[in-house]
Parts: structure tokens; sequence; C-alpha cells
């Protein structure tokens, strides 16, 4: 289907759906709006806690829309951003406006979605630069 005429965004609207699909399908929803904010939010709360090279090698693998929504708001020179669990979830449960006793089971659903999509070299790659109890949270099936 032809978005803009241009092949190359074209493709990426169509790869980006593709993936907020298989987020909203790991949700059971059909909410695109939600699947889209809980998604951008595990996006940015895990891109803040990453270093520059280890956020440009993780997002390398995403459509041109994503790595684009990635990068929206970026600052740097102000990574990573030493957080712990406790904090990681607050930041993304208020950035995707969910309750925090919610966001681990949400991070665990798109990061599936992100191991799938990139497969497991790319993503073990990004988490071995993340602290263990973090590890955990974002994949607890790689621990």
């Amino acid at each position: 289907m032809a978005f803009t005429g241009v092949e190359n965004l074209d493709r990426s609207i169509h790869n980006s759906n593709t993936w907020l699909a298989d987020v909203a399908n790991g949700f059971e929803t059909t909410d695109r709006q939600f699947t889209y904010r809980v998604l951008r939010a595990w996006l940015h709360t895990l891109r803040d806690r990453l270093s520059v090279e280890a956020a440009a090698h993780l997002a390398a693998g995403f459509p041109e829309l994503l790595r684009g929504v990635f990068y929206d708001g970026w600052s740097p020179n102000k990574v990573p951003e030493k957080y712990d669990r406790a904090e990681f979830v607050a930041r993304f449960a208020q950035e995707a406006r969910i309750g925090n006793g919610e966001a681990s089971e949400k991070i665990a659903v798109v990061s599936g979605v992100i191991r799938a999509r990139l497969g497991n070299g790319a993503f073990d790659h990004t988490l071995a630069q993340l602290p263990n109890e973090l590890r955990q949270l974002v994949s607890p099936e790689s621990t």
C-alpha cells in the first residue's frame, strides 16, 4: 500500500505498523493509541539508560519511523542516566500513563516483540549494557 508515494517511507510505515500490531497482539488489545504510547515509553525509558553507542546500535535495527520515535526528545549528552529498577518502572509507567503495577508485564511484552524483530544478538548486546536488575525487568526470559 502506498501512503506517501516514497517507497522507503511507505516501507517504513508498513514495517512500523507491523511492529505496532505485534505489540497490540501481545497486549490483547486493538487500542493502537495505547499500544503506541506504551511502545514509545519503552523506547524512551530504555534509551535514556543506555550509552550513546548502545542506543545507536539498538536503534539501527528499527524501522525508520520507529527510529525517529526512539530519538525524539533525546539528549545524548545527558546519557546514560543511572537509575535502578524502581526508577525505570516509575519513568516507564509515567510516560505510558499506566500504573506502576502494570509496568513489568507491559515492559516484558514490548521486549518480547523487540527481541523477535531484532533477533537475540542485537537485543542481547543492548541488555549487556544494563545492570542485572534491569536486564531481568526488560527481558526476564534472558536471565
